[in-house]
């Protein structure tokens, strides 16, 4: 069977984007499998696409009669302030376009899209959320870490770790005393400290740890270190943004799952 035909023995009727109406959507990890036909449906149909830095070209190029405006934010680089994202939102919203909000992953997860969604709902613009692949969760899979294991974890936490101080920066030492896996987004400029929180919080150094760059995408790398020699080994192996933080015993099926152990 083609991929077309299964496509339509689905009977997915794809919702139709209105004038002045504004979609949050998840484009994934990465990966352009990845999509779901809703976002798919939603590159199509955009009139205006804001995107992120972490969507692919691939994905972006999709809606080729869109226009683009890019407002990607990198850590440590000239970024666009979040209220000028929301007010561009607002105003192509206003002048009748139809937009698509592009983020990487998942809207709703550490993408700020609750945020946008609530100046679209105060500024009465009609806005719908379409979920998509977290890149926890695409990247653990890519990379060949499970997400969970009987018997070795019955919870996952995800978390950021790009706030040195602020009000919504995790209580690490409390994370590390649950037992439970870690999956750190946005986590390299403060690793030193995060990781020193973890330790202090009773975490052994010999956790099993990971560092998966560029998930999903064709240049992905995983690079395995343990709880104690995190920091060095991703200076050693010059490991750079985008990339997740993996710690915790899931990390260490890996090598079994691959036939490394």
């Amino acid at each position: 069977m083609s991929l077309e035909k299964a496509i339509a023995r689905l009977n997915h009727e794809p919702q139709v984007l209105e004038p002045g109406h504004v979609w949050l959507a998840g484009a994934g990890p990465g990966d352009p499998g990845l999509l779901t036909l809703d976002v798919l449906s939603a590159l199509a149909q955009a009139e205006a696409l804001v995107h992120d830095a972490l969507v692919s070209p691939e994905i972006v190029a999709v809606a080729e009669q869109a226009e683009k405006f890019f407002v990607g934010k990198r850590g440590g680089r000239l970024s666009i302030p979040q209220d000028e994202i929301n007010a561009l939102l607002v105003k192509l919203a206003r002048e009748g376009r139809k937009v698509v909000r592009l983020k990487g992953g998942h809207p709703f997860v550490f993408g700020r899209g609750a945020e946008e969604a609530l100046v679209l709902t105060r500024e009465n613009i009609p806005w719908r959320a379409l979920s998509g692949v977290t890149s926890a969760f695409g990247g653990l899979t890519s990379a060949g870490i499970p997400a969970t294991v009987r018997g070795v974890n019955g919870a996952i936490i995800l978390a950021t770790g790009f706030a040195a101080v602020s009000d919504d920066r995790p209580d690490w030492a409390a994370l590390a005393r649950t037992g439970q896996p870690l999956v750190i987004y946005m986590g390299l400029t403060h690793m030193e400290e995060t990781v020193a929180e973890l330790l202090a919080g009773g975490l052994p150094t010999d956790t099993p740890a990971a560092l998966v760059e560029n998930a999903s995408l064709p240049q992905e790398r995983t690079v395995t270190a343990t709880l104690g020699t995190l920091v060095e080994t991703a200076a050693r192996e010059n490991v750079v943004s985008p990339a997740l933080i993996v710690v915790g015993g899931i990390v260490a099926v890996r090598a079994e799952l691959l036939g490394e152990a």
